[in-house]
């Protein structure tokens, strides 16, 4: 790979914070943090505890004043981090998020167009970027058409094209199946090589990323700021203080989670089956006759059942069409063929289609998350993000109160509940969109990935509690790629593979 321009930056933090729009509390509070040139360096915290706020603050996307407020100072190569423009990369969780243009060329062109490359040099350095992350595919290969860890290859690529001298990577690997956390991680070990620039990485999957780094630093946030609790060497870091750090909530390798007990009951009856259904990720239209339909079948043959008292994990590798069969069993898209029937217990007075169910008939019945927490989100404070399903249902003050407390109190979001929802951490936004789901008292749950963003603590925490909701007679269903998440739900699996 031709480097030339490459230059490992370095990172001061002095005194620095950030406070979004409208919120009380900083996210980051007087940070004093130093990363030399070229270290590579894992950063490990609790939910919320600024991780992703730094990341964002060194890439320069943090916004202006508009935006929220700043404090003290964070600089890269001595300069502040919002005028270092091209300086850093940034490389999100979500694949789907980071795809900007139609064609695999054009999008790893992309920032380097931005930037004011010039174009003699853009397309060589497209060719090099794909070369150091492994994605051998045409230039002309549509982007739709990447698997989960091919477009996260495909962000890396665009990131590493613009030459940065600091690449930040945030829970890169959050939604990928093994594979893809495996061809990640090896094309960020490849582009680290060739370009010796500094990397700070944030992630729960500690052990993928252990043989990369040389530098473990654990942020706190605590009544005096935000603080660096552990900082050292992977060994010292982890073997010396992985026990403190683990009780924190921080993920540690060899100090996993508790898990709940098993169910306390043998599953109920069913409140859904699935036969002979075929799923596509373009919806159906209601005139089956539209000639203009192309399915796109991702699965077919697919026959499964959803039970009272028990969990269903829907698995696979990315791109098999999990995150469709859950939407399909949810009522939210149209089969292609095949059936989802409920059965009386669930639907009560309604026929047996949940796709014919209204919104409102959905919220007693089928409670859904969906992959992105951002995709559900409705209101302009987490407390009223809770009372949009209830008050939908005509719930009295009183009764929404009584459901809603709990929720904000058992996942951690009552000092959140007037801060606007899109100013939240990733997982404090996963686990309001599940109180969210919660508060209307489903008798069936579909919840895509609903451990992704959590700490040790927060993932016990949120697993117990739907542990506690399988025992109680609710029919689960888990699209994950978590297999913490299926053994202690004591979930059946359901195996769907990528179609040939």
């Amino acid at each position: 790979m031709n480097t030339a321009g490459t230059r490992p930056a370095r990172i001061d933090a002095r005194g620095w914070g950030w406070r979004h729009a409208g919120r009380a509390a900083w996210a980051v509070a007087g940070l004093e943090l130093r990363i030399d040139a070229g270290e590579r360096v894992l950063l490990l915290g609790a939910s919320g505890s600024g991780k992703s706020t730094l990341l964002h603050g060194l890439a320069g996307v943090l916004g202006g004043d508009e935006e929220g407020e700043a404090a003290g100072e964070l600089l890269v190569d001595g300069a502040p981090a919002a005028a270092a423009r091209g300086r850093a990369g940034l490389v999100l969780q979500d694949p789907d998020s980071q795809v900007i243009l139609a064609r695999v060329g054009d999008d790893v062109a992309f920032g380097c167009e931005n930037l004011g490359v010039p174009r003699e040099q853009i397309w060589p350095r497209v060719h090099d970027a794909l070369d150091a992350v492994g994605l051998d595919v045409a230039l002309d290969r549509p982007t739709k058409a990447l698997s989960g860890g091919q477009k996260q290859r495909l962000a890396l690529a665009g990131a590493v094209a613009m030459r940065p001298g600091l690449l930040l990577l945030d829970e890169p690997t959050a939604n990928l199946d093994p594979r893809g956390v495996g061809e990640v991680v090896g094309a960020v070990g490849r582009v680290l090589d060739a370009t010796g620039a500094t990397l700070v990485v944030v992630e729960h999957r500690v052990d993928a990323w252990l043989p990369l780094v040389n530098r473990v630093i654990v942020l706190g946030a605590g009544e005096a700021g935000t603080t660096v609790v552990a900082d050292g060497s992977p060994q010292a870091v982890l073997g010396g203080t992985g026990a403190t750090l683990a009780a924190a909530g921080v993920w540690v390798p060899g100090f996993g989670p508790r898990h709940p007990s098993p169910p306390t009951t043998a599953e109920g009856e069913t409140l859904l089956d699935a036969t002979g259904l075929a799923i596509s990720r373009v919806h159906r239209p209601r005139k089956a006759s539209d000639a203009a339909f192309a399915p796109n079948v991702v699965a077919r043959e697919i026959a499964l059942d959803v039970r009272a008292g028990s969990a269903l994990a829907v698995t696979g590798p990315n791109g098999a069409g999990k995150s469709t069969l859950g939407l399909t069993i949810a009522g939210l898209i149209a089969p292609v063929a095949g059936r989802v029937r409920a059965a009386p217990i669930l639907a009560g007075e309604l026929g047996p289609d949940p796709m014919r169910w209204r919104s409102r008939e959905l919220l007693t019945r089928i409670g859904t998350v969906f992959q992105d927490p951002e995709h559900q989100l409705l209101s302009a404070t987490v407390r009223g993000e809770l009372e949009v399903g209830p008050r939908a249902l005509g719930l009295g003050q009183a009764e929404m109160d009584a459901r809603i407390e709990p929720l904000l109190e058992r996942l951690r979001l009552d000092r959140l509940a007037r801060a606007n929802p899109y100013t939240l951490s990733g997982g404090e936004k996963r686990r309001l969109t599940v109180a969210a789901a919660l508060a209307t008292a489903p008798r069936m749950l579909v919840l895509d990935e609903p451990t992704f963003g959590q700490d040790a603590r927060t993932w016990a925490e949120l697993v117990a509690l739907l542990a506690e909701l399988r025992d109680e007679g609710t029919g689960i269903v888990v699209v994950t790629h978590d297999d913490d998440v299926v053994r202690a739900l004591h979930a059946k699996r359901y195996a769907l593979e990528v179609q040939r």
